[in-house]
């Protein structure tokens, strides 16, 4: 009975020896005590924004439609209104939010006058445009102005009204 309690005492000794050498020095997941310093945090960098109330990831910004503004005969004074205001805020937001992105503007004329005029009509409409944009916050290097002056009407030059709309300026986004 003395080799046996002495044989399982043996085995017993083995054993925890052996776990205690796999554990602890091969795997080294035993913990020993270490000094660890904590940097110090100040108060800038302390949230005081309550957090739960808000989202944490911002929303997405929608790509806005394209907004078409129209003007006078022969004129390129540019006036804003709500839905200007409205696109300059869509379009800010999600250009603030792509990079890669540029508001596009291009400018047009009706088929009165020559071609050299309508297409200094339609940038000096797409550039008072831009002017609006950049007095707003927009940086000049999101906008790409550009005129395409009779080139791509949008309706038919034969009719007042059609002349009409095709004086215009074309806001859009590309990404």
């Amino acid at each position: 009975m003395k080799i046996l309690i002495s044989g399982f005492l043996a085995l017993f000794g083995w054993s925890v020896i052996s776990t205690y050498i796999y554990v602890c020095k091969i795997k080294e997941l035993c913990y020993e005590p270490s000094a660890m310093q904590m940097p110090v945090v100040s108060n800038k960098d302390v949230t005081t924004v309550d957090t739960t109330s808000k989202p944490l990831v911002q929303k997405q910004a929608e790509v806005p439609e394209n907004l078409v503004l129209y003007f006078a005969f022969d004129k390129a004074e540019f006036r804003s209104d709500a839905a200007t205001e409205k696109y300059f805020n869509e379009s800010n937001e999600y250009l603030n939010q792509n990079l890669q992105a540029r508001l596009s503007i291009t400018g047009h004329a009706d088929a009165v006058g020559s071609d050299k005029y309508n297409q200094s009509l339609g940038y000096r409409r797409a550039q008072n445009t831009q002017h609006y944009f950049e007095s707003k916050g927009m940086p000049s290097n999101k906008i790409i102005i550009e005129s395409m002056g009779e080139k791509e009407p949008a309706d038919d030059n034969k009719t007042k009204s059609g002349r009409a709309n095709n004086r215009r300026t074309v806001i859009t986004i590309k990404k």
